[in-house]
């Protein structure tokens, strides 16, 4: 299990709200909120413990309805958090719900990844945006070295890993750890973070 320590129901009564009004999930799938997206989010929690990270400027690509960049931002209050997605709709129903929820550390912009220039970030992660392969032609070219990658991914994550091995070794990167993880839901989901380290050097 992982160990949460927000009390997240003020987050899900705004969240729902917003959802009523441009559908960021389906209508669906907002009985398992928590279980699906929330939880699924902060099992990076599981790579920060693992390190010993809980600061640094951290970008979610393709952070469509704030997943994970919101529950992120809640759980770790000294990390400055950026959410991107291209889809204006998403992202002003994100800043709604990071202003109602007071969420100082989190910066969200309306763009493409691929216009961003001359930042670095720490840590990037990606969940359910694209294949390892073209997330990490998007994410790597603004990790710091030394920095992470870190990918949401299913359990069938082995094909696309060996798909992106040669453009990891372009990049300087290297796969460090696959943590695995379930989610609380009654077919237990099987989850896997993807953790790629760009190189010092």
């Amino acid at each position: 299990m992982i160990e949460i320590s927000s009390d997240f129901k003020d987050y899900i009564e705004i969240f729902l709200k917003e959802n009523s009004k441009c559908n960021l999930i389906s209508h669906n799938d907002e009985k398992f909120l928590y279980e699906k997206h929330i939880y699924d989010s902060l099992g990076i929690k599981l790579f920060f413990n693992r390190y010993g990270i809980d600061s640094g400027n951290l970008l979610d690509i393709g952070c469509g309805g704030g997943f994970p960049c919101v529950p992120v931002a809640m759980e770790y209050p000294n990390l400055k958090v950026t959410g991107i997605d291209s889809i204006k709709k998403k992202i002003d129903a994100v800043e709604n719900i990071k202003n109602k929820l007071k969420l100082d550390n989190l910066n969200l912009i309306c763009d493409r990844v691929e216009n961003i220039k001359n930042i670095e970030f720490d840590i990037i992660v990606s969940r359910a945006v694209a294949d390892l392969l073209k997330i990490s032609q998007y994410a790597l070219p603004l990790l710091k070295s030394g920095g992470f990658f870190i990918a949401y991914k299913s359990k069938k994550a082995d094909e696309e890993i060996s798909k992106a091995e040669e453009f990891l070794n372009k990049c300087n990167s290297k796969i460090t750890d696959i943590i695995e993880y379930t989610l609380p839901t009654e077919e237990h989901h099987e989850r896997k973070l993807i953790c790629i380290k760009k190189d010092k050097g």
